[in-house]
């Protein structure tokens, strides 16, 4: 093909999806350097890196395709690429079906393109079992800590941070969190603490530092390994320990407090009642669950696996669902709900602080794991920044409470104790 052919076919395939005079709002730099609209004047330029990556990125299914362009680095985006997941959902949610067909047939004059070996997540066995969920998240955390700490900043905490009053940095929010997580909690020096998926320790350390017994699992040998190091370094071993194994295998114990800080939407649906039914088994009568997680808050949905670009490169098996899902499962369970707080503008923050590090660090990013995972973890960060700005997604801490034989639940009457 002629490569002046190529580049009217690319431009008329743009034209079709994001409207006649796009380049007022973004910018197209194709493979032979010609650009249209001005950098300087847009939020973000969309790199079309070769001819055939156009045609990649939109062939069914677009919300897996669209990814693999981005991480085979066919297309890739300067600037603000938020806006650049916003110009997409608008593009793509306004499509008839006549208009895609359309849009494939102008693609289909464009050369295929063969894609470089990609890692996917492509795995084995019935969702959910105990082999499948430790495989799930090694996929997802089992990459090196200089990876995570890049962006996660201090506290290695991989889950929304709590933007206080007065609190402007990201590890300031963090600490916040942790310390707005055990307030909720109500624990204090010799209370037993459970943390389901601890990740690299965080919250472990935080209750071990106030005096609070604390017992974190985990599924991911890397996490487990630093979470080890971090708090023998911290001298908590007398208080804190943590273990690599599933939820689900914890018997013989029972603690005065549970938390689970973005781990719940690793368990499917299907599970909800299991996850919350152990929870209260191992939750002493009287004691308090907060349950920290992302919920699907789109319209009319009723939740189920997240699929796509995040399924098979980030966050395989993942499943979110409504809160009130979620809030009925813990009730049939046993839990008397007792707060539910939304704090998904906190974590819009929060994953605008990510991409904003892994963006500086980018070098160290690369070094330590490669090009491919920088460009999918950017992506898959401004991407979920834009669902919980826009309010597709939703991050709900729900404090549960097992009631006594009396109904009685160790709460405050108030929220004030929260705010002092």
């Amino acid at each position: 093909m002629v490569n002046s052919d190529a580049r009217a076919i690319a431009v008329a395939a743009f034209r079709l999806l994001f409207g006649e005079g796009f380049e007022r709002r973004f910018s197209l730099r194709l493979w032979d350097g010609t650009t249209l609209g001005d950098p300087d004047a847009t939020p973000f330029t969309l790199c079309l890196n070769s001819p055939g990556a156009l045609r990649t990125a939109f062939r069914p299914p677009p919300d897996l395709n669209a990814g693999r362009a981005f991480a085979a680095g066919g297309l890739t985006c300067e600037g603000d690429v938020e806006a650049a997941v916003d110009a997409f959902y608008g593009a793509t949610a306004a499509f008839t079906p006549a208009q895609y067909l359309r849009l494939l047939a102008v693609l289909s004059k464009l050369p295929k393109e063969r894609l470089p070996e990609l890692r996917e997540a492509r795995l084995h066995g019935r969702a959910h079992s105990l082999a499948r969920d430790r495989a799930a998240i090694g996929f997802h955390y089992d990459q090196p800590v200089a990876f995570y700490r890049s962006f996660l900043g201090a506290e290695m905490m991989y889950s929304c941070a709590y933007f206080d009053d007065g609190v402007t940095t990201l590890d300031g929010a963090q600490r916040a969190k942790l310390e707005y997580v055990l307030r909720k909690l109500r624990v204090g020096p010799g209370d037993r603490l459970l943390d389901i998926g601890c990740g690299w320790g965080g919250l472990v350390m935080a209750a071990a530092r106030r005096g609070v017994r604390v017992l974190g699992v985990t599924l991911s040998v890397e996490q487990h390994a630093e979470a080890e190091r971090r708090i023998a370094a911290e001298g908590l071993e007398d208080l804190a320990r943590v273990e690599l194994r599933d939820y689900r295998e914890l018997t013989g114990e029972t603690f005065d407090a549970i938390a689970s800080i973005g781990m719940f939407e690793h368990v499917g649906l299907r599970h909800y009642g299991e996850y919350f039914a152990k929870a209260y088994a191992l939750l002493a009568p009287g004691g308090l669950f907060l349950n920290h997680a992302i919920a699907d808050t789109s319209r009319g949905s009723l939740g189920g696996r997240i699929g796509g670009f995040i399924d098979r490169f980030v966050f395989p098996d993942g499943e979110l669902a409504p809160v009130s899902v979620a809030l009925a499962a813990a009730e049939k369970a046993g839990f008397d709900v007792r707060d539910v707080e939304n704090l998904r503008e906190h974590y819009m923050r929060t994953l605008r602080c990510w991409v904003r590090d892994i963006e500086a660090h980018r070098d160290a990013v690369v070094a330590a794991t490669s090009e491919q995972t920088y460009r999918v973890w950017r992506l898959y960060m401004a991407g979920s920044a834009q669902g919980f700005r826009v309010g597709r997604l939703g991050l709900f801490q729900s404090l549960l409470g097992k009631p006594r034989a009396d109904g009685s639940v160790d709460v405050p009457a108030t929220r004030r104790d929260l705010y002092a």
